[in-house]
């Protein structure tokens, strides 16, 4: 029996039942008739509904009854989707959060922000190298000159 399933799982196989049928008795019965198949009945079953429904919806949704019917629950579903959005800000007002339109607002805000940060920073290269300051930093202050001297040996300045 193993050895069947392994050769007829492993091969295609022409001369194997499609469907077999294990007895009480320990034998083996060999349908070579597919209409007893479980499979294939649950397929041409599967395949008549999904038909039928076609049918069924193409049929409504060739009347202007249907076309009404979606336009009238998009419009519900629009306006409900307004108050929704009215609660969801009276709820955020109310908790001291900010409204998705503020957010959005503020995100602007700072992209300009940052835009006009970008400029600056532009300019203020432009300056620095216009300037001739060397390119490791800014420009550092000349040291005033030294006009003390150190201690000779005696312990005495010079």
């Amino acid at each position: 029996m193993g050895a069947w399933f392994s050769y007829g799982l492993g091969s295609l196989n022409k001369d194997l039942p499609g469907f077999i049928v294990l007895n009480g008795g320990g034998s083996i019965i060999c349908l070579e008739d597919r209409s007893f198949d479980p499979v294939v009945l649950w397929q041409t079953m599967v395949g008549e509904m999904e038909k039928g429904f076609n049918a069924f919806a193409n049929q409504a949704m060739a009347s202007p009854q249907f076309s009404k019917v979606v336009n009238q629950v998009g419009g519900a579903t629009a306006g409900a989707q307004k108050q929704l959005g009215d609660l969801m800000e009276k709820y955020l007002v109310s908790m001291n959060l900010p409204s998705r339109a503020q957010m959005v607002s503020m995100a602007e805000r700072l992209q300009s922000i940052e835009g006009q940060l970008n400029e600056i920073k532009a300019l203020l290269h432009q300056v620095h190298n216009n300037s001739g300051a060397p390119e490791t930093g800014y420009a550092t202050a000349p040291k005033p000159p030294r006009t003390r001297r150190p201690p000779g040996a005696g312990g005495e300045q010079k």
